[in-house]
């Protein structure tokens, strides 16, 4: 996976939107940000409740790593794009979005 399958994965989602973040691009939802390209976009980060995030570092430890400090134990999640796997990262996006999403959006994309 490369950088531009990270930003089409997430701008998939509904009323994604990108924007930049101290320099490099981030993924919002609801003015959240639920995901992040590095600087160099060689790596992402989402944004995980933190059972996934454990369950993600424990099965693809080559792909996933916990953010340092505090964001780390909030489920902020390093991803190593080059390792990264379509599926994987679909479903990692796609919990990080549902982690930051209005109640209001959740609830029309759950009917």
């Amino acid at each position: 996976m490369n950088a531009d399958d990270f930003r089409r994965l997430a701008l998939a989602l509904p009323e994604a939107s990108e924007g930049a973040h101290q320099g490099h691009a981030d993924f919002r939802v609801g003015g959240k940000i639920f995901a992040t390209l590095g600087a160099d976009e060689s790596t992402g980060m989402v944004k995980l409740p933190p059972e996934l995030q454990a369950e993600l570092l424990a099965e693809h430890p080559e792909v996933f790593e916990a953010s340092s400090g505090a964001w780390g134990r909030q489920g902020c999640t390093q991803v190593e794009l080059a390792h990264a796997r379509t599926p994987m990262m679909r479903a990692a996006l796609q919990a990080a979005w549902r982690k930051s999403a209005p109640k209001k959006l959740l609830r029309e994309h759950d009917s």
